[in-house]
This record gives C-alpha cells, structure tokens and sequence, in this order.
C-alpha cells in the first residue's frame, strides 16, 4: 500500500494535494529518506510537512534526555528547528540531513517498534534467578571488555575523544552533550559503566564517563569523580594566593563541575547558570581574576585529570 509521498511519485507529480493527517506507522527514517532522496520537488515538499507535522507531536512527549540528545544532534531545540526547516528552500534540505547524520535513529529511537505483549499466567509466581543485561554482553566483565574496545578502536576517529585523552582541559561543554550521545548510541552509559564496574569489582566508583574513558584507553586510575574535584581544588587552593571572592568563585566552580563534569566558558555565560546570574558572566569573573580566569581553569582541569604542567 502507498502512503501519500510514495503514491505523489507513481502518478508523476500531477496533484497538489498534500496529506493533512501523517500516517503514525512512517518512521521519522522514511519521512528524511522521502525529503533526501524524492526526484520531484512537490514530493520532498510533501515529506518536509509529514516530517513536521509528526515532530510537532513527537517533540511534546520528549523526554529530559532524548531533548537534551535532539539539541546536541540538531544545535537547537525542536521548535527552533521546527522553524528552520519551515524556512530552508527545499532544495537545501538534503544537505542539512546528510551534514547531521543519524537524525532518524535519534527521532526513532523510542518509536516505530511495537510493545512487547503483555503476558498473563495463572501459576503462581517464582524467582528463579536475577540477571542484569548489558546488550551484546552477558557478564559486567565483557561488557567493560566492549567498552575497552571500543574507546580504543574510536580514539582517533572522535575528535572528542581525542581531546578527553590528550588534553582534557580543552574538553567543551557542546563537546562532552556530542560524545555521550555517541556512546549512548553505541550502548556504553555512565549508569552502565558505574554498574558493571561494581559488579566487577565490589567497588562502586561513579567516576564520571570521562573518567571511564581515561582508564579504559590509558590506564588513568579509576577515582570517584566527587574526590578528583575535591583534590583538584585544594591543589590550587595551594597553588597561590587568593582573595576571599576568588576562593569563593572557585568553590561554585568546583561544585557545578561536580554536576556538569566541564565548566568551560559557555557554562559561565549561559544565563541559566549561577554563573551568568550571580557573576555577570566570563568578561565580569575575568576581571575578577585578574584576565587570568582561563589559565585558572586549564591549572584546575589539568589538576583534576592529573595531567603534568608540561603537557
């Protein structure tokens, strides 16, 4: 059975209507295969209000994390992007799609699959067992095993990556959102990690997805991510003298990278942070710090990744 784009391309293009209602059965996949791939214009055009129209529904029921994922992938927020791609010439629309890959599996991700059927028996209920699965992997051991692999394997194929192991202070904010998307993709989550690591060894560490990354490709030891910012404050509480605002400043600092894992410099002047609010922002802390505000975080980072002054 046709759907409305594919019976627009058996005809020849020669009508134009456009479908009101998308049917909820076409997967977001469809929609940008029909908008990249149509040889008729008024067909692409046709997709582009399906896609729309059916994002428009998607994006009310997005959860913190799959809209979080969605800007990270798109560089704004569904409404913006909404309006975006109102507005981009039908022509250009294909470059958008092909310039930010997998945008159907994110949009797919949690639709398109039926439910699984809900099974009912009258025999009374049993624990046999309790087993906690890890995707491919069967055992918490092969599944770190997995991840080893596969940092290894990527570590000079995601540029993010490249930074996380080499130079950690240089680590963004927008690229920190861009690898836990990808390793989320892939299967490897922090909540994963920190549970197969326990499971492995007795220890429960959350070292911070940064930090199993360190230790997975380098060896660096696996240390609560709590306790590195602990030290790596103090480290520079040591370092020099402070005034009573600047040790204050650090100290928002060091907490909000215990949340956030990078403070960088769109962190500080994102007016949602306490930083924009309570700080005025980077230029207003710069001075505070004596236009010295960037070194103070590169010798705070390179403290909390143990990384030599040298490097």
């Amino acid at each position: 059975m046709f759907d409305a784009v594919q019976l627009f391309e058996a005809i020849g293009g020669m009508t134009d209507m456009r479908p009101v209602v998308v049917d909820p059965k076409i997967s977001f996949a469809q929609l940008i295969a029909e908008m990249t791939g149509a040889k008729h214009p008024e067909s692409r055009e046709i997709a582009r209000d399906q896609f729309l129209a059916k994002l428009q529904r998607k994006k009310r029921h997005l959860s913190e994390k799959a809209l979080q994922d969605f800007e990270t992938k798109a560089g704004m927020s569904p409404a913006a992007f909404v309006a975006h791609l109102k507005k981009l010439p039908i022509t250009q629309v294909a470059d958008w799609f092909t310039a930010h890959p997998d945008m159907d599996e994110l949009l797919d991700r949690k639709g398109g699959k039926p439910r699984p059927p809900v099974l009912i028996s009258h025999h009374e209920d049993e624990l046999v067992g309790v087993v906690r699965g890890y995707g491919d992997a069967k055992k918490p051991e092969d599944y770190l095993q997995q991840f080893r692999d596969f940092i290894t394997s990527q570590a000079n194929v995601i540029p993010a990556l490249t930074t996380v192991l080499t130079r950690p202070r240089e680590l963004t904010r927008k690229q920190l959102r861009e690898l836990k998307l990808v390793l989320d993709t892939a299967g490897y989550t922090e909540a994963n990690l920190d549970t197969a690591w326990r499971e492995t060894t007795n220890h429960d560490i959350a070292a911070s997805i940064v930090g199993y990354i360190r230790q997975a490709a380098i060896g660096d030891p696996l240390k609560p991510f709590g306790e590195r910012v602990d030290n790596a404050l103090h480290n520079l509480f040591a370092s020099r003298p402070w005034t009573g605002p600047q040790r204050d400043w650090l100290k928002k600092i060091a907490a909000q990278t215990k949340t956030n894992v990078v403070v960088d410099r769109a962190a500080i002047d994102d007016p949602d942070q306490l930083f924009r609010v309570q700080g005025g922002g980077f230029k207003r802390l710069d001075k505070l710090f004596n236009g010295q505000l960037q070194h103070v975080l590169d010798d705070f980072n390179d403290a909390l990744w143990d990384v030599p002054k040298t490097a």
